[in-house]
């Protein structure tokens, strides 16, 4: 945990927070958070802080592999496996009996293998980026 809690980390924190079920990128955090007047340096800074201490996960996506950020400090977050559009960035959780099947079938077609549902993203086109909503 960090020693101290400056004011552009809270903001931070607070953004991350209200947007738990997407993936952005730094620039997309940086610029929403451009009105409070949060540094560009500010956000990497504490991005790569918050990585550290295992509450937000970093990857690449899309062709151009710009990396993204979820946040995994938010409860709803805790031991789900998640699902991460390439197109908008938009992260779902998949449900619990549906994750556990997966787990399931991975390990037992792969002699035991352990998925850690914490770093575990499958990466796809959401039904909305499709044109199919349910």
């Amino acid at each position: 945990m960090s020693k101290y809690m400056t004011r552009q980390r809270r903001a931070l924190l607070d953004y991350l927070e209200a947007h738990a079920d997407e993936s952005l990128s730094a620039a997309q955090i940086a610029q929403a958070l451009s009105a409070q007047e949060i540094s560009v340096s500010a956000v990497y800074r504490n991005l790569s802080a918050l990585e550290e201490e295992g509450r937000l996960h970093r990857s690449a996506s899309g062709a151009g592999k710009e990396l993204r950020y979820r946040y995994s400090g938010a409860e709803l977050c805790r031991g789900c496996l998640h699902l991460s559009c390439t197109r908008c960035g938009r992260t779902f959780h998949l449900r619990r009996t549906d994750a556990n099947r997966l787990v399931n079938a991975v390990a037992e077609e792969a002699g035991g293998f352990a998925l850690d549902r914490a770093e575990t993203v499958l990466y796809g086109v959401c039904g909305d980026c499709r044109g199919e909503r349910r």
